[in-house]
């Protein structure tokens, strides 16, 4: 039998694909497939026009898979692509006619998912549940930005040195930009 920790993963990964997949079964029918609806929903919800990076980064693949992905979405009129005004080889990212046409549509039936797969699950569980995985994004997200200042991390060290004591980011930092020298 696994242990929570080794179950957690594969069920988070899970989960997410799962509800994925039932929201993509029923956006089929509007010619949505995953990557399409996927991109559109971010774009909706995006305060401003997005960058083809932005939109990558917020859809976890690179940049090029997005680049082929939203010149097929600019032809079928989902979405407008124009050079950005402070360096033309930036391309800034909108909503098209069509999209903004069927955006409501694509709320109301990830809202009906949602509430289909949420409704018998107690309130406390569910802010308890979202407290785990907001606090778990923010630790995987935390490290991502230390290993990209190039400071090594050990998984289990729980924040801590060999010796048990308590890593500061003050020190976690000085450690990095003195490794990157």
């Amino acid at each position: 039998m696994m242990s929570d920790w080794e179950t957690f993963g594969p069920l988070l990964h899970g989960t997410a694909r799962a509800w994925r997949q039932k929201l993509d079964e029923r956006l089929k029918p509007m010619g949505l497939s995953q990557a399409k609806w996927r991109t559109l929903l971010h774009l909706s919800l995006a305060r401003d026009e997005l960058t083809q990076a932005e939109i990558a980064a917020r859809l976890g693949v690179e940049e090029p898979s997005v680049v082929t992905l939203l010149h097929r979405l600019e032809k079928e009129g989902w979405v407008v692509r124009r050079s950005a005004s402070h360096d033309r080889r930036c391309k800034m990212v909108n909503l098209g006619r069509r999209a903004q046409r069927v955006i409501s549509k694509i709320n109301a039936t990830a809202d009906e998912l949602r509430h289909e797969l949420l409704t018998e699950i107690p309130a406390p569980e569910l802010q308890t549940c979202i407290k785990v995985l907001a606090h778990v994004r923010a630790k995987a997200e935390k490290h991502d930005k230390l290993r990209r200042a190039g400071m090594p991390l050990d998984p289990g060290n729980n924040g801590q040195n060999a010796d048990g004591q308590a890593i500061t980011k003050r020190k976690a930092l000085s450690d990095a930009t003195r490794m990157s020298q």
